[in-house]
């Protein structure tokens, strides 16, 4: 019952979510495409958009593709018509960034409960990605097995259709690798049950199943491995997100990964040149992020708290903008505790062997300065 208190943590209906005028769009947009008797809008007909295929395997993952939105539609209404059954397989919109590509529209508003959201914010900041998706797929597509990005929390939204999701607590997934260290592509397979392959699938607890319904909203603690699968024809709305609780859980991840890394080059120490340098570009390559990047992270995250604090708490008429309007809504207390909490990750990367390694050059600022700045700020308001 404890678990399921913490994977349940948020189920609300549509009024929390505030969706708006453009989700409601693409919504009817879908409804009309697939059901042309029902409506007569369409949107966003050419925008290109990332499709995998669930039916093919490749890197332990679905293979990707970029079609039209239109065309994706078209597929989705012969699909249903075929009996959910076509010769291209099962096809499902995935990972798009329609907030990203379209944010004249202001789509859907987060929940309050998930608004402390680092993630978004730096990359926001910087203008280069974020981690905000919308999901569109048919009866039977799903997402094979996996951990979600930098170990962050996710939060899943169903503006339509039904989920089943399979969640396993952090560790079980040591015993769901094959005899290779692989991690399982899919849970269910039989392929499992085969001790040669899986020596210590028998020692893996039962999944923690949830059924997801229209107007629900799932959150994944960090870590909690999962597999999700649509039972009806669905579209979701999907955060990865990070903040103060769960930075040490990134920050221990960026640490193991490195590790790794190390040691699969271990060979080279003695004869590659800057070999700590290469061993940080192959972590990025492989994890998304490295050293240089998350020290960046952290002080994007110290400065617009510091900001706030010296200005805003005092006059809600200088949050001007719609990060100074987030941080106002949680509160100073809040984002104290923020900058507490970066300043405890930064003292612990400043003191890092591999982090002292690093080139100077990569940074954009002196992280002994920065550190002093964020631990004057902590003083004044502890």
């Amino acid at each position: 019952m404890r678990i399921c208190k913490i994977i349940l943590l948020c189920i609300v209906e549509y009024q929390f979510l505030k969706v708006d005028q453009l989700l409601v769009n693409v919504y009817m947009c879908v409804l009309n495409m697939l059901y042309p008797q029902m409506a007569s809008f369409y949107y966003a007909d050419e925008t290109p958009v990332p499709v995998a295929n669930c039916s093919a395997k490749e890197y332990n993952s679905n293979p990707k593709q970029i079609m039209p939105f239109k065309e994706f539609i078209q597929y989705w209404r012969e699909y249903i018509q075929n009996g959910h059954s076509s010769p291209k397989g099962c096809l499902y919109l995935k990972d798009w960034h329609m907030q990203r590509n379209f944010p004249e529209h202001n789509s859907y508003k987060t929940p309050i409960y998930f608004s402390s959201d680092w993630l978004n914010e730096y990359w926001d900041t910087i203008e280069v990605d974020d981690y905000r998706f919308v999901y569109m797929g048919p009866k039977g597509s799903w997402t094979p097995f996996h951990a979600d990005v930098f170990r962050s929390y996710s939060w899943s939204a169903n503006i339509c259709g039904r989920k089943k999701w399979l969640l396993y607590p952090p560790g079980q997934e040591e015993f769901l690798r094959d005899c290779h260290g692989n991690l399982a592509y899919d849970v269910t397979a039989p392929v499992l049950q085969d001790k040669g392959l899986y020596p210590q699938f028998e020692e893996a607890c039962q999944p923690l199943e949830i059924i997801q319904e229209a107007g629900e909203i799932i959150f994944v603690p960090s870590g909690w491995h999962h597999q999700v699968y649509n039972l009806v024809d669905t579209i979701s709305i999907n955060h990865n997100w990070l903040n103060g609780c769960n930075l040490d859980i990134m920050w221990q991840l960026l640490q193991e990964e490195l590790s790794s890394v190390q040691r699969e080059i271990e060979e080279w120490r003695d004869t590659m040149d800057s070999w700590h340098q290469h061993c940080q570009v192959i972590m990025k390559s492989c994890t998304g992020i490295d050293y240089g990047e998350f020290a960046s992270f952290l002080k994007t995250i110290a400065n617009n708290r510091m900001s706030f604090l010296n200005s805003c708490p005092r006059n809600a008429g200088n949050c001007q903008d719609h990060l100074a309007e987030s941080l106002f809504a949680l509160g100073p207390q809040h984002a104290a505790f923020d900058l507490q909490r970066v300043l405890h990750i930064f003292e612990s990367m400043l003191s890092n062997e591999d982090f002292k390694r690093l080139d100077p050059s990569t940074l954009s600022f002196k992280p002994e300065e920065l550190l002093q700045e964020i631990r004057e700020a902590v003083r004044t308001i502890v």
